[in-house]
Order: C-alpha cells, then sequence, then structure tokens
C-alpha cells in the first residue's frame, strides 16, 4: 500500500496494476522500477490492502482508493471487473468516498465508462504527456492528440472528474511545446493536472538514446523554471496540480541514469515562483533606487509557506543578497499563497 496525501485534506490509497494493460512500451517507461512492483495485482491484495487502510484514521469522505501504474481499461476486462468489484466493498459501506483509475486516452469509450460509473470510480486520469503528435510518435506513445481531446470530452459527459498527465522534456520536446501541452489542458479544463519531468530509467528505449547521445537530458535548473511557469499557469486557470515530480519512494533510484529527478521537485518550483514574485515586487518599490547599497528589507508571506520563499538551503535569500537586498522572510496567517507584502527596515 502506498498513501498519497495530495492535499492537506485528500488522501489516496494507492494500488499499483504494474505495466497491465499497455499495448505499447513508451520510450520513458519502465512502470516496474516506478511502482516498485513486478507482479500482478491480485483481487486478495486489494482487499487487505484496503482492510488495512480501514484501521488508518483517514477521512472516509476525502479517502480515495487509487488504481495507478498501467492502462486500467485497457486491462483485461474480467480482471478489471474483479478488481473495481473488491475496491466497490469499501465505498458500499461508506469507508472510502470513490475510486480514482489512470488509464490511457485511446482506452475510452463509452462501453468501458459505463462500466466505470456502474462500481463507483468518481476520478478518471489521462496519461496525455504531451499534446504534439510529434512527440507522441518519437516516444511510442501510442495515441494521438485527438484520441486526448476525445476521451477527456468522454469523461466530462459522464460526469467523472477529470485529471490529465503531462510530461516535461520528452524526446523530441522543446519548452515551447511543452507549453503548448499546457494551454491545451487548460483548454480541456480538467480538474486536476500531474506534471512528470522525463527521468531516464534502465531497460527504457529513452535510456538507448541517451546512451547514444541522441538524446540529452534537460538540466534540474531548466526543468524547475519550466515546471514553475506551467504551475502558475495551471493556477491562474483554476486547474489544481496535484503531483509535481515522480515520487520519491517506489524504487526509483535503482533504476535512475538521468534526468532532473529531486525528491522535492514540487518544493524547488513553488520557491522559483516565490523568488520572482518577491523580485518583481522589490523592483516595484526600489526601481529609482539607488541598487549599489544593499537595501535590508523583511519580506511577509503565508506562515505555512516560509519555507518556500526561503528557498531550500536558503537559496533564495543567497539570489536576493546578490540583487542587493539583504531580505528577512517571515510568516502572516492572513497572507495568501504567493502573495508578497514587503516591510523597509
Amino acid at each position: 500500500m502506498l498513501l498519497t496525501n495530495y492535499t492537506m485534506k485528500h488522501s489516496n490509497i494507492s494500488l499499483f496494476v504494474p505495466h497491465a494493460g499497455c499495448p505499447n512500451q513508451c520510450s520513458f517507461c519502465n512502470q516496474k522500477t516506478i511502482s516498485g512492483s513486478v507482479k500482478e495485482l491480485t483481487k486478495e491484495e486489494v482487499r487487505s490492502t484496503l482492510l488495512e487502510a480501514k484501521k488508518s484514521n483517514l477521512s472516509s469522505q476525502n479517502t480515495e482508493i487509487a488504481f495507478f501504474g498501467g492502462s486500467f481499461t485497457a486491462i483485461e476486462r474480467e480482471y478489471m471487473i474483479s478488481l473495481l468489484e473488491e475496491a466497490k466493498l469499501f465505498l458500499d459501506d461508506g469507508t472510502f468516498s470513490g475510486i480514482r483509475i489512470s488509464t490511457r486516452p485511446d482506452a475510452i469509450d463509452r462501453e468501458v465508462l459505463s462500466i466505470l460509473k456502474e462500481y463507483g470510480v468518481t476520478a478518471i486520469e489521462l496519461g496525455a504527456q504531451s499534446t504534439n503528435d510529434e512527440v507522441l510518435l518519437f516516444n511510442r506513445r501510442g495515441h494521438t492528440k485527438e484520441d486526448i481531446i476525445n476521451a477527456s470530452l468522454l469523461i466530462k459527459e459522464y460526469g467523472f472528474s477529470l485529471g490529465l498527465q503531462m510530461m516535461t522534456g520528452l524526446y523530441k520536446s522543446t519548452d515551447e511545446r511543452d507549453i503548448e501541452t499546457a494551454r491545451d489542458i487548460i483548454s480541456l479544463s480538467p480538474d486536476t493536472v500531474r506534471i512528470y519531468p522525463t527521468i531516464v530509467l534502465e531497460n527504457t528505449h529513452l535510456a538507448e538514446l541517451l546512451k547514444s547521445g541522441e538524446y540529452i537530458s534537460p538540466t534540474l535548473e531548466a526543468t524547475v523554471s519550466l515546471c514553475a511557469k506551467l504551475l502558475e499557469m495551471f493556477n491562474e486557470n483554476n486547474i489544481k496540480v496535484i503531483r509535481l515530480g515522480l515520487h520519491s519512494g517506489g524504487n526509483v533510484d535503482e533504476g535512475y541514469l538521468s534526468g532532473p529527478y529531486h525528491p522535492a521537485f514540487g518544493e524547488l518550483c513553488e520557491s522559483e515562483i516565490y523568488l520572482k514574485n518577491i523580485r518583481k515586487k522589490l523592483l516595484e518599490i526600489y526601481k529609482n533606487e539607488n541598487n549599489s547599497e544593499i537595501k535590508n528589507v523583511t519580506i511577509y508571506v503565508n506562515e505555512k509557506e516560509i519555507s518556500k520563499a526561503t528557498g531550500q538551503k536558503g537559496k533564495n535569500k543567497e539570489s536576493l543578497l546578490s540583487d542587493g537586498f539583504s531580505v528577512t522572510i517571515k510568516g502572516l496567517e492572513t497572507i495568501e499563497k504567493y502573495q508578497i507584502i514587503v516591510e523597509e527596515n
């Protein structure tokens, strides 16, 4: 069992179906490494995992069962239903609020959506990864941008919560193409988004491209900068980003070869947003001041966001000092997330 909190109030009881149902071996994919699982999930394991989770002090109204790791609606139909049957027992007794599944855009149709609705599925996440057809082709995704659009519209038509997953830094992609993917996703108005920077894992096609020199992983710094922009885009459109970067567990370190993997990747991106916002505010206040003198200022942010505003190991404070500002960062309960108040010392 893997318990993933993606907000302070919402939790997933995650059950991994490693590589099940996937008709393609995508360039980046080694699901056995990502999930840490190498054997087929059984209905008995579903039951035992959920019984164990039932003992935990979780809010029934804010906890979902989540089938992740494969293409859930592409697995053998009888097997899929057997897993759903076990999970639904825990919906019927009020233990959990719903079921979340992840799948491929080309594995969605009206028939399967009717089955998912019958068994209490409430949210469907699509592994879109990119909306650029060239990027999808070269990464062996096996579906098109049109498949993403059609599946998303169907999911919303049937009343499911829609989640879309995208990746940055894929083979043949660029920052501009990744930003365009984000724009396309915004146009589909999903409820949630996950952003995964491309990580090169052993035993993948991307690993071969890396070793041949045909693929070069983006740096961590460049990826943080890009993903901070994407996070702002989704926030501005009221779309919740529920994950930034791969989960730090699940044996990723064992198969890692290259790429911007960091266990606190999401926090790095949010710190980048704070640094940009602080710089913008300081520039507005001191645009006509003498820049040769160090200015002492106090920056107020939401009290829960102090570490993000400070940056890992004080990186943001160091960057601002190089700009000519010695800053003290303090918290206020009344300030909104990403809001900045500057006080001259």
